[in-house]
């Protein structure tokens, strides 16, 4: 109860510090972390209030500045569990053109909001050198100033490549590795239908956990300005000397490639372009990684370790009485091979009775290797009074940074064991120990003698009606889940089918996504979620594959099923709407979002209520 009742205070006491912190005025700035020479972009200020003057940025000297700055006013209001609340803002927007190669600093935005003065903080942009692919489309700083690409179907091998790299091709055994796939795109990469990576034979691997919303960032690489991000990542234990590979990694992606437009009308609403989709395979090389042995002249305290550590240990007692239980307990730490070290062996007197170790590993994976510690615990009980002493323990590992073995070493302890009073009662927990007993010196229990109950002859429970109804009931169970489920398998089998069936669904699914950036006042990712539900939606309900989506082809297809022109009329509205949105100024987007959102879902609803299957 008392433990409940701190998590109640605990949470009170967040959404507490995130309301003080939502009313805190301030000012936002926003811009690309990095952009290419030539390549306009777009530099906001946003302050949580309406209340605002007096609005300056110190000077821009390091960029063109274009126009600005640009004001805007944002507000919504929600109403939660019967709690209406409501936010407002207004936003300063400067378009700004990188001319020279470098990093260069932003300034600070100064203003007097809701009658105190508030500033932002500066922050640095980087300017790559411009693309030097004569034409093929570099990408740019932000979504309104990247490229189309060329103006043809085609797709080259400098176009879209992964990349497999290693930290090190050279190392001893047992030595981390660090491989990075590196995905580099100049063109509009919707995914990969198929993945395969290697196996890693002859190495240990553990895959780096990277976060879930990848990070795609600008990079100048080999002349050319890509978007990169980083797919994948593994740590690698080479396990045997010698050569050993890592072989190549495919990947089968799905690109979206501009082309001509033959239609004049796509060539209006998609500036002379549409869009095809194409499958391409890509390969990694493969890498050769060599592995050394470790030096010859291994300490006689070696248990495998490799990489840097340091240890400490601590004894539970120094004076106990014989039979109760005395605790060693070792901590490695540093950055390793940790998981894959053998506890040292600890040399007890004799006459002690000892268990297996314990061992606890608290570490996570870095680039370097496990980072963390290991615990160990020994567990020995003295059976006879006296003084010992418990030698002091060695632990050796090769060091990575001087390539050399290493040997640290604990202190002894001395222990004084009295006699003890022949019945000892400490409890051992939590050991995987040689006689799984929970209480010392009861190794032999009394004979119970009475509460002997004896079954009747024939009493049995095998060969009974209930032992045989512990099989029956399961089988017919099964037996009629299968018979009533074996038409929804069946449906589920046909993709085709399933897709027609979740179209709806998913589309909603869709927009209510774009409700949200609605919401949030995001025009450009709005539109382009409405496009991805509609053409979404329609290609699935019809059963059209995505090389094959066109307008035409769609309006084919929902006159086949006898939508009403109007209908179609609308949906080919809304698509040319959220196509020419894109290139229009950012006043008019925000104008026509709350139309095209409503008109989007009414038309959805039609089409669902028209097109059977």
């Amino acid at each position: 109860m008392k433990r409940a009742f701190n998590i109640w205070i605990i949470l009170n006491l967040w959404v507490l510090i995130g309301i003080h912190a939502a009313n805190q005025i301030g000012i936002t700035a926003n811009a690309p972390d990095a952009v290419a020479v030539g390549d306009q972009f777009r530099l906001s200020f946003t302050i949580n209030t309406q209340n605002v003057r007096d609005f300056r940025v110190g000077e821009i000297k390091d960029f063109d500045v274009l126009m600005g700055p640009s004001r805007s006013q944002q507000s919504s209001v929600q109403m939660i569990n019967g709690k209406t609340t409501s936010t407002s803002s207004i936003t300063f927007t400067y378009i700004l053109m990188a001319n020279k190669e470098g990093t260069f600093t932003i300034p600070a935005a100064t203003a007097i909001a809701d009658g105190k003065e508030v500033e932002s903080t500066p922050f640095k942009v980087k300017v790559l050198p411009k693309d030097d692919a004569n034409g093929i489309g570099g990408v740019g700083g932000n979504n309104d100033t990247q490229s189309t690409g060329r103006n043809n179907a085609s797709l080259s091998a400098t176009d879209l490549f992964v990349t497999s790299t290693t930290s090190k091709t050279t190392v001893y055994e047992q030595e981390a590795i660090l491989l990075t796939y590196k995905i580099y795109a100049a063109v509009d990469l919707r995914g990969f239908d198929n993945v395969k990576l290697p196996d890693f034979k002859g190495f240990q691997s553990q895959e780096v956990e990277l976060p879930n919303d990848r990070h795609w960032e600008l990079e100048h690489y080999r002349g050319r300005n890509y978007r990169s991000t980083i797919y994948r990542q593994f740590v690698l234990f080479p396990q045997q000397t010698g050569q050993l590979e890592i072989e190549s990694a495919r990947f089968d992606a799905s690109v979206a490639r501009a082309t001509e437009a033959i239609d004049p009308f796509d060539a209006f609403f998609n500036r002379g372009n549409t869009y095809v989709e194409i499958k391409k395979t890509l390969t990694t090389p493969k890498i050769l990684v060599t592995v050394n042995p470790l030096p010859s002249g291994k300490p006689d305290g070696f248990t495998g370790g490799v990489g840097d550590f340091s240890i400490n240990s601590s004894l539970s007692s120094n004076h106990v009485k014989a039979n109760d239980a005395v605790t060693l307990k070792l901590n490695i730490t540093g950055v390793g091979n940790l998981k894959l070290i053998k506890a040292p062996e600890v040399k007890f007197p004799e006459d002690f009775e000892i268990y297996d170790p314990k061992v606890d590993n608290q570490f996570r994976l870095t680039s370097t290797g496990l980072s963390g510690s290991q615990t160990i615990e020994y567990l020995a009980i003295p059976r006879n009074a006296g003084n010992y002493r418990i030698p002091a323990l060695k632990f050796s590992y090769f060091d990575t940074k001087t390539k050399s073995y290493k040997t640290l070493t604990t202190e002894y302890y001395d222990l004084q064991v009295d006699k003890g009073d022949g019945t000892a009662t400490q409890t051992v927990s939590n050991f995987n120990n040689k006689e799984d007993l929970r209480i010392l010196n009861e190794d032999i229990r009394f004979i119970k003698q009475n509460d002997v109950k004896l079954r009747p002859r024939g009493g049995y429970f095998f060969n009974s009606l209930a032992y045989w109804m512990f099989y029956i009931i399961p089988l017919a169970t099964l037996i009629f889940l299968f018979i009533i489920y074996r038409r929804q398998i069946a449906e589920n089998a046909n993709i085709t089918k399933m897709k027609n069936k979740k179209a709806n669904k998913v589309a909603l699914k869709r927009m209510k996504e774009a409700g949200k950036l609605l919401a949030d006042g995001n025009c450009d990712q709005f539109y382009d979620e409405v496009l991805k539900a509609l053409w979404g939606y329609t290609g699935d309900k019809l059963s059209i594959s995505s090389s094959m989506l066109s307008k035409d082809n769609i309006e084919g297809k929902l006159l086949e099923h006898q939508v009403p022109q109007d209908v179609i009329n609308d949906f080919i509205d809304i698509l040319n709407t959220c196509e020419f949105a894109r290139f229009a100024p950012g006043e008019e987007k925000n104008q026509n979002m709350d139309k095209v959102f409503a008109s989007a879902l009414d038309t959805i609803g039609k089409m669902e209520n028209t097109i059977k299957h």
